[in-house]
């Protein structure tokens, strides 16, 4: 009898420890499906995306800022308009600006909005080229290259709607 009650206990615990293997198993595999597809957040690559391309610009464009600036000041007296030299510096500006956009590229996580991405991104770049050319001018006149910025951002803000965000202002975040 000892015998029987032994040999039931047995079965019932290799019963147990089996079907509680084989749903481990469907665990791990479904774990394992979930580890190799992940699930990007549009919206945070969105956001971080436009604010390391807002600190790429920042990072270059102090000396343009300076520029436009002074010589957009309401009653500025000849003395407080730019420099030539400061004009000179705010062309190298720009133009490094452009430099660096032309080397922007769009995360993997942005994959499916990349072709609007890096066309604003080109726009961007043109602008700041445009400026750049403008100010080796004797009479500069950036709005050309403030239109291309426009157009840009325009471009940028279609990708953050689509993707049920308010559109930025990168304008307002780098100058």
């Amino acid at each position: 009898m000892k015998k029987l009650l032994l040999l039931t206990a047995s079965i019932m615990i290799t019963l147990g420890l089996a079907a509680c293997s084989s749903s481990n198993d469907t665990e791990k595999k479904d774990a394992n499906e979930t580890t190799t597809t992940p699930k990007v957040d549009v919206k945070k690559e969105l956001v971080k995306f436009y604010n390391e391309l807002g600190n790429k610009i920042n990072a270059e464009d102090a000396d343009l800022n300076a520029y436009i600036a002074k010589a957009t000041a309401e009653d500025a007296k000849p003395e407080d308009l730019p420099t030539p030299e400061e004009k000179t510096a705010a062309s190298e500006a720009a133009a490094a600006v452009a430099s660096e956009l032309s080397n922007v590229t769009i995360p993997e996580g942005l994959k499916d909005q990349k072709a609007d991405l890096e066309a604003a991104v080109k726009d961007f770049a043109a602008a700041y080229t445009e400026k750049a050319e403008e100010l080796k001018k004797d009479a500069p006149n950036l709005d050309a290259g403030t239109e291309t910025f426009a157009s840009g951002e325009e471009k940028l803000g279609k990708v953050f709607e689509s993707a049920k965000l308010f559109a930025p202002s990168l304008d307002k975040q780098v100058n």
